[in-house]
């Protein structure tokens, strides 16, 4: 196979059987890390090539946007002269990561047992819906765990219907834990000798990034509702209008509140018993908006971005993504880079000593099929 810069990752093979998101997700940010991935893909190819709109040069950006670093191998694993290449890339593989339906693999011979008695080290990463016991037949789409898991009773207007996030927040949640186990199961396996099987699914993954709320329930019995763009315990923190548009404000604790109405030249409503605290605040929230608007509503929101922020206010505007981009950019995040001739998103670890690679643009299907077949074959 090919040289690459040396990364935190590099001499880990990554046979990647997944597809849409949750697993490229957690195979590109691997593959930026310096881990050669291996992009197993049937006839068809990856879903979402065919997602579309929008387009760059003809090709979904949904699949460039989670497939960079990766080399592409057709294989149909209904074909016996397949499935063997598909063993002989496991039985050399680091890590295998796939999201088939739990016991989807099992017919091809490519299910952990089958594959661990292949290949003991092998630290072998499953990702679905609802896990591999009484959920197994679930499908494991975003939108569902989004349903399932609580989210959407807590999204949205409190007078109105439910919503999704805007993103397929749960994918990219089950991609990072992915990665996070594969990681601690390769620590384990240099002290130890052995691999073992990782599991992540949405519905786990959810709960657990519902934080604050699920520990409402578990923690304190309480069922959390929809409170909008406000905060249960926190005020203000929320979007507040300015007079061209709406800026998120935050006081967070009472000395950012403090200065929140200096720079407001509010500086009594610090003083006021009803807003000293944050509990008074929370608690007296419908009384202290209205007062914040007033005075909002007299500057720009950008003016107010920039004083809030100068002062140490938290505070941001309400950005476009292509606003959010020019911010990233603005204050030095260099947010974009480019694989090939492709531009994405960069890598969001910075290292000082290991930096991310972006040597290979999303593959095209079947790119390295024949590179590969050979390399297996030697």
């Amino acid at each position: 196979m090919a040289e690459q810069r040396p990364g935190p990752l590099n001499g880990i093979l990554v046979a990647d059987f997944s597809r849409i998101l949750a697993g490229p997700y957690a195979t590109m940010l691997l593959a930026d890390l310096g881990a050669e991935v291996i992009k197993v893909e049937g006839p068809g190819g990856d879903d979402t090539r065919t997602w579309m709109p929008p387009v760059r040069e003809g090709v979904s950006t949904y699949y460039l946007g989670v497939n960079r670093n990766k080399r592409s191998i057709v294989l149909d694993l209904a074909d016996p002269d397949d499935r063997e290449v598909a063993r002989r890339l496991v039985r050399r593989a680091d890590v295998m990561i796939q999201n088939f339906r739990p016991g989807g693999l099992r017919r091809f011979g490519l299910d952990y047992d089958s594959v661990a008695a292949l290949n003991e080290r092998i630290v072998y990463a499953s990702i679905s819906g609802f896990g591999a016991g009484a959920g197994a037949a679930l499908p494991g789409y975003d939108l569902m765990a989004q349903a399932a898991s609580g989210l959407m009773s807590l999204t949205g207007a409190p007078d109105g219907p439910p919503y999704k996030a805007g993103v397929a927040v749960f994918d990219v949640m089950a991609g990072l834990h992915a990665a996070v186990g594969i990681l601690a199961a390769l620590h384990h396996r240099a002290a130890s000798g052995v691999g073992q099987h990782v599991e992540v699914d949405l519905l786990s993954s959810a709960l657990s990034g519902l934080v604050n709320h699920t520990s409402a329930h578990v923690a304190g019995g309480a069922t959390p509702f929809r409170t909008g763009n406000a905060h249960p315990s926190i005020f203000p923190y929320e979007p507040l209008p300015a007079a061209d548009g709406e800026l998120v404000v935050i006081a967070g604790n009472d000395g950012q509140f403090r200065t929140l109405c200096q720079v407001l030249g509010l500086p009594e409503l610090a003083e006021d018993p009803r807003f000293r605290r944050n509990q008074d605040r929370t608690a007296n929230r419908d009384a202290l908006r209205p007062l914040l608007v007033a005075r909002l509503r007299r500057r720009n929101r950008d003016e107010w971005f920039r004083d809030l922020r100068a002062a140490g206010v938290p505070c941001a505007p309400i950005n476009t993504v292509a606003d959010g981009v020019a911010l990233a950019r603005e204050l030095g995040l260099d947010p974009v880079v480019t694989a090939g001739d492709v531009p994405g998103v960069r890598h969001p670890i910075g290292f000082s000593a290991t930096p991310p690679r972006y040597d290979l643009p999303p593959p095209g299907l079947d790119e390295h099929g024949d590179e590969i077949r050979a390399w297996l074959a030697g």
